[in-house]
């Protein structure tokens, strides 16, 4: 079975995005996230309780603007990004040789 945790992009009063983090199984159970590193962070302690079996939905509130909505993107393709990155350093050496140690 796996469980929802809902990902809303809101907007402080002076304008900078965040993401409120809802375990749909929990009441009151509410995380805020000011960057994606936060929010990856906090979304795989939330999976850990699950055996990692979590789906992740997303929606935004009125007042975010589409450039808040771009930014939380951008951050989200340069997190997966530096991921990829370190994952591809762990299986190959720098100049390309497949690392058969791990």
């Amino acid at each position: 079975m796996s469980v929802t945790i809902e990902s809303v992009i809101k907007s402080n009063p002076v304008g900078r995005w965040y993401i409120a983090l809802s375990d749909t199984t929990k009441e009151e159970s509410m995380e805020i996230c000011l960057d994606i590193n936060e929010y990856a962070e906090k979304i795989e302690k939330m999976g850990e309780e699950y055996g990692g079996s979590v789906e992740v939905s997303w929606s935004s509130e009125e007042n975010v603007s589409p450039q808040q909505i771009n930014e939380v993107r951008m951050q989200i393709m340069n997190y997966e990004a530096e991921r990829e990155a370190e994952k591809e350093k762990n299986t190959h050496q720098a100049d390309g040789t497949p690392n058969f140690q791990g």
